[in-house]
């Protein structure tokens, strides 16, 4: 069993930076996905980003190409999301979340239900 925390979600101005944290614990494994996924009112929960290091390659959506960067420090068991460049169509709760299949898929899968472990969610608002 891993639970995962989230923190660092806020208001912000569009253009600004933000860095989401997730703090893991319990039964964690350096072969799990870690991804971060989004979802607005409304909307479907959509993948943002995603990192697999036993193939050492990373995946994100590409509306945040170039603005948001996945990172993951094993000894810390964290993983973050740097963004930067924000715009309101970012503002959504945000969620961590892993998939202990990842050593065995060698890839960053996009499909929530894919996920094993998740947490609460942050919320993320950016202003005009």
């Amino acid at each position: 069993q891993v639970q995962l925390v989230e923190s660092g979600g806020r208001l912000v101005q569009a253009g600004g930076s933000l860095r989401l944290s997730c703090a893991a614990s319990g039964r964690t494994s350096s072969g799990y996905t870690s991804g971060w996924f989004r979802q607005a009112p409304g909307k479907e929960r959509e993948f943002v980003a995603g990192i697999n290091w036993s193939a050492g390659n990373t995946r994100y959506l590409d509306s945040v190409k170039g603005r948001f960067t996945i990172s993951r420090d094993n000894a810390k068991n964290t993983m973050y999301l740097q963004m930067n460049s924000l715009k309101p169509e970012d503002t959504a709760v945000y969620y961590c979340a892993a998939d202990r299949l990842g050593f065995i898929r060698k890839a960053v899968t996009i499909v929530a239900a894919d996920y094993d472990y998740w947490g609460q969610g942050t919320q993320v608002t950016v202003s005009s």
